[in-house]
């Protein structure tokens, strides 16, 4: 994780852009470097600024989720979380799905709004407590076998299964490193082979994978 945090908040209400900045540069390390009301103002911040986070809204003009879906895949360097009123299942997957590493609601705290962010700034995804079950039961809803899946998971190493079932509970390539005692360089390392043999674009899509057939992981 950077040692200062550079964020771009999006959000088409100034009153709450503003406080949600002036929350973050109450604690050190963070600073945020763009300010933005809409999809195309989000996206042209990012190109301009290059943030290590940027939040987004969803329901915001031009849609958060576009903002994600461009940004997601234009900067894969830029982290993504979403911080909205949204509690619908569908708006979750959805952000998962273009590249967000995260889904806030706004009734957050401070506190905890600067851990979520920290955490995925380090790396870590993030989804509401209140939403995270609803999630994990609908990923893990009885299908029909879906053979590519398996056979894609079927490549990976037994310490790349490790990693990646540590990665589906939330963790940052640091808490990974510590938790198998290895080097935090060693995680990412394992963590490129990993997105390769998925064929996924980010951790939180391997996370997903993981999650859809997490049996196989036990």
């Amino acid at each position: 994780m950077p040692a200062t945090i550079r964020v771009v908040i999006a959000d088409d209400h100034p009153l709450f852009r503003g406080g949600v900045a002036r929350t973050l540069e109450e604690y050190d390390g963070n600073t945020v470097v763009g300010e933005g009301g809409s999809a195309g103002e989000a996206v042209e911040l990012v190109e301009t600024t290059m943030p290590d986070v940027v939040c987004l809204d969803i329901s915001m003009p031009g849609g958060g989720l576009e903002a994600a879906r461009i940004i997601g895949s234009r900067y894969p360097a830029v982290r993504i979380l979403m911080l909205t009123v949204s509690e619908s299942d569908d708006d979750v997957l959805k952000a998962l799905q273009v590249g967000a590493s995260g889904y806030a609601l706004k009734g957050i705290g401070g506190d905890e709004l600067v851990d979520v962010l920290r955490g995925v700034a380090g790396g870590a995804s993030y989804v509401s407590p209140s939403l995270a079950a609803r999630i994990l039961t609908a990923m893990q809803t009885p299908e029909p076998a879906n053979t590519e899946v398996n056979d894609l998971l079927s490549t990976l190493t037994k310490r790349e299964e490790q990693i990646l079932n540590l990665v589906a509970k939330g963790k940052s390539n640091k808490e990974v490193g510590n938790i198998l005692d290895i080097r935090e360089k060693t995680v990412k390392h394992y963590m490129t082979n990993i997105l390769q043999k998925l064929q996924v674009r980010n951790r939180v899509e391997a996370a997903m994978l993981a999650c859809e057939r997490a049996g196989k992981f036990a």
